[in-house]
């Protein structure tokens, strides 16, 4: 199993939008970004992700979990990128900021923080469970 963090901006698609999803999740489209789409198509099905807020929150709101492999990507009209489907898993009771997470020494080799602008990114398993614990999970998923 592989962990992943996605971004998003909340005032296009937020973590409120994905919930309402369900269990059968939604598409995670849009990404252009060579680096981004290639760490999606390493991505499985089980694999868990945080659901980051970008822009003005710049915060970890939740996890989401991938529920459909890499495929191509419809909005995309090179055929050169693709997306995944995820679907929401739980909130993350106190959210977590990118200022606790540069804070946080355990965390200062994470790609959040030296390549914060990458949309789709992986997280190391250490690190997966410092961050469920700075949010407040009992048990990392």
């Amino acid at each position: 199993m592989a962990y992943w963090l996605f971004k998003s901006e909340p005032n296009t698609w937020g973590w409120d939008d994905q919930v309402k999803e369900g269990d059968k999740g939604a598409e995670w489209d849009g990404v252009r970004n060579y680096q981004a789409n290639n760490n999606m198509k390493e991505m499985k099905v089980g694999d868990y992700g945080f659901f980051y807020h970008s822009v003005n929150e710049k915060q970890v709101v939740g996890i989401v979990r991938v529920v459909k492999e890499h495929y191509p990507d419809p909005s995309d009209a090179s055929g050169k990128f693709g997306m995944v489907d995820v679907a929401a898993v739980t909130e993350m009771p106190s959210p977590v900021t990118l200022a606790d997470i540069k804070a946080n020494e355990d965390l200062s080799d994470l790609v959040l923080v030296k390549n914060s602008r990458l949309s789709v990114q992986p997280v190391g398993k250490g690190h997966w469970k410092i961050i469920c614990k700075m949010g407040g999970l009992k048990k990392a998923p």
